[in-house]
């Protein structure tokens, strides 16, 4: 993947904190075997029995050998656990990655290809779904605008850019569209943050289609807004 000398910075820093350093390091031997086997054993459960239902000793009984201690010297909390995973499992298949790759495709079609490729990850998009009540925490919250702000942003930018250049996206906002694509998927769509019913979340996107159609980055597409009305319909927040 190419990245401007910026962006690469703010990649391998996110990327290096995330997984192995800050929180998640820990002060034996190999830290990053030990981090690896919870996150691997806690994405095993949560998917199997939800992360409502899956505790700590839950964890620790399929770790074979590890005690409680141990997972949190790493983990403070099932919360960073599943925040932990969610970043393991974003850089283990990041879509953004992908698309580069893919030199067939120009700027606005990649930008679909990384909306595609993200649903398509079905572990992901059910984590992503159990971490929603858990997103009122403000320190959680927080920690995704920082993320937004620092990594996804930029990637957004560079794709747009490359749309630009290549003519498929004709704007003049490029870093302001970046900023804005994560504020409206990654916030305004979250109903812990901003309630909403799943009728009322497909409204809301159907505005952000709207929205971006008019400012000529059209992303949404037909798939993409059928993809959309699926994964709210199937959500468990209620009417």
């Amino acid at each position: 993947m190419y990245l401007d000398k910026q962006t690469q910075k703010e990649y391998n820093t996110y990327q290096t904190n995330e997984m192995e350093g800050g929180r998640y390091m820990a002060r034996n031997k190999y830290p990053e075997i030990t981090v690896e086997k919870i996150l691997e054993v806690s994405q095993r459960l949560f998917m199997e029995k939800g992360y409502d239902n899956t505790t700590i000793q839950d964890i620790v009984n399929e770790l074979g050998g590890l005690t409680k201690g141990a997972i949190y010297h790493h983990f403070k909390s099932k919360e960073e656990i599943i925040d932990a995973l969610g970043g393991k499992l974003f850089f283990d298949n990041n879509p953004f990655v992908t698309v580069q790759n893919q030199k067939n495709l120009n700027g606005l079609e990649k930008m679909r290809e990384v909306i595609k490729l993200n649903h398509a990850d079905n572990d992901r998009t059910e984590l992503g779904k159990q971490s929603i009540p858990l997103l009122k925490n403000p320190r959680l919250l927080a920690e995704l605008a920082d993320t937004n702000r620092k990594l996804i942003a930029p990637l957004w930018l560079q794709l747009i850019q490359e749309g630009i250049a290549d003519g498929s996206i004709q704007t003049e906002y490029a870093k302001e569209l970046s900023e804005l694509l994560p504020l409206l998927t990654n916030f305004w769509l979250i109903p812990s943050v901003y309630p909403a019913t799943p009728k009322e979340l497909l409204s809301k996107f159907a505005f952000i289609k709207y929205l971006l159609d008019s400012m000529n980055l059209p992303i949404i597409d037909d798939e993409i807004f059928s993809m959309a009305q699926n994964y709210f319909e199937h959500l468990n927040i209620g009417e």
